[in-house]
């Protein structure tokens, strides 16, 4: 059988980047989209070729960058054809992006502006709902997996805004529906991590990544490689659909 095909949207860092290198150790061909650093993407490409297993292909396309725009639905179209065309297929999508502005969660007055409430719709609910759509023909044809990254804010009202938290949520029910929806050939799940010490973890002030380890039960942080082990455990099940995987160590208790 043709090695799968997986393609990670915000795929160049953090989460993303993790899970390429994992599902390159795996054996997996991997599309890694990214937004607007090349370098970086193109670096984790390279990477990528030397972890995994399989022969090189000659043409170098076992692994490939693809930027597009997230937040448009005719980029999101695009990525996914110019992915099908390079790769041959999709079995699995791993819809990674989303977004926020920082602002004091219990502060009411910093909570209502129209323009973050609107953005983060837009990346936390619908650019998913894109991205299933645009790629759902080809995941029907290999009966594959569509996954997201969610948040436990979207558990717990928590984070770093009232607007990300309740988008969050709004994109948990949206995986369940689309699980329903996109039965019997599609599986589709999510992960929610708490706070990762990822390039986002660990721009908050060292007291705010003290306390965010403090309100856990582990008393440790999630970290990437454990959230990407379990979007592998995902891709790999073949009767697990409409599931929510709280990765958080306790934070939501």
């Amino acid at each position: 059988m043709a090695a799968q095909v997986a393609l990670i949207t915000a795929g160049s860092a953090g989460l993303g980047a993790a899970t390429a290198r994992l599902f390159a150790t795996q054996g997996l061909r991997v599309v890694v989209n990214y937004s607007n650093n090349r370098a970086r993407a193109d670096a984790l490409v390279q990477e990528l070729h030397t972890l995994s297993p399989l022969p090189s292909d000659g043409e170098g396309k076992n692994f490939i960058a693809i930027q597009a725009d997230l937040g448009k639905r005719e980029e999101i179209a695009r990525l996914v054809e110019e992915a099908v065309q390079v790769m041959g297929k999709l079995d699995v999508v791993f819809s990674n992006a989303g977004w926020t502005r920082v602002v004091p969660f219990l502060e009411l007055d910093e909570n209502v502006n129209e323009a973050d409430w609107d953005r983060c719709y837009l990346m936390n609910v619908k650019s998913h709902l894109w991205l299933c759509y645009a790629s759902r023909q080809y995941l029907e044809a290999t009966e594959g997996c569509f996954i997201t990254t969610a948040s436990c804010a979207g558990i717990k009202p928590s984070g770093s805004s009232l607007a990300y938290s309740v988008t969050k949520a709004a994109q948990i029910h949206l995986v369940k529906g689309l699980a329903k929806s996109c039965a019997p050939k599609i599986r589709v799940n999510s992960v929610s991590p708490s706070l990762m010490m990822t390039d986002w973890g660990l721009s908050f002030p060292q007291a705010s990544q003290d306390a965010a380890r403090e309100a856990t039960a582990l008393k440790k942080f999630v970290t990437v490689e454990d959230v990407a082990q379990q979007v592998l455990c995902f891709a790999r099940s073949k009767t697990v659909t409409g599931v929510n995987s709280v990765l958080d160590a306790g934070f939501t208790l």
